[in-house]
């Protein structure tokens, strides 16, 4: 089941005004723990973390408050691209909060290569929850201390993250199949 992102009051006392909050949910046939171990296993990530096509070549994870995941990835056309998690919360099984940043091959926060405009920072939360025999994920991301322009930018690039988490999720979903 995909819901498609949706509109959402920013509780950030920074930012007052309304923020396109992307959210993005999918079931899984597969238990909690497994999705979890998904999440919060470095060598389980990189079987399946990132769009359709792309290849891990970095995995390495420091999973505590405080703690982050960092990781690059080779895309199709052979050009790479890094990132970083740094962890907020962790509630296991069912929730883990990060900020999410595009990242150079150091760890050091970077601008997104093809938007410049992209937001340093976004507030990720990740939940978990039995439904049945499965596993009801969803994804939801704001844009965090972020300019207007850096707002906007989030705002119109909703089907863009919707693409990526969709074909991530599709990698997710053949990773749990195999390694059940």
């Amino acid at each position: 089941m995909r819901a498609p992102w949706c509109w959402a009051r920013s509780s950030m006392a920074q930012r007052q005004s309304t923020v396109r909050e992307f959210v993005i949910t999918r079931v899984f046939d597969a238990p909690r723990e497994l999705v979890w171990k998904a999440f919060t296993e470095p060598a389980r990530m990189k079987a399946w973390w990132g769009p359709k096509g792309f290849t891990v070549l970095h995995s390495k994870m420091d999973l505590r408050p405080g703690g982050i995941y960092h990781y690059g990835m080779r895309a199709p056309d052979g050009s790479e691209m890094w990132g970083k998690m740094a962890y907020r919360e962790i509630a296991p099984p069912e929730r883990i909060v990060w900020v999410n940043s595009f990242s150079d091959k150091e760890g050091n926060v970077a601008r997104h290569h093809l938007h410049m405009a992209w937001p340093l920072e976004v507030l990720s939360t990740l939940t978990l929850e039995t439904q049945g025999s499965g596993t009801k994920l969803t994804i939801r991301g704001l844009p965090l201390n972020a300019s207007a322009a850096e707002r906007k930018t989030f705002d119109e690039n909703g089907a863009s993250m919707q693409q990526g988490w969709t074909g991530t999720l599709d990698q997710l979903d053949a990773y749990l199949a195999k390694a059940r």
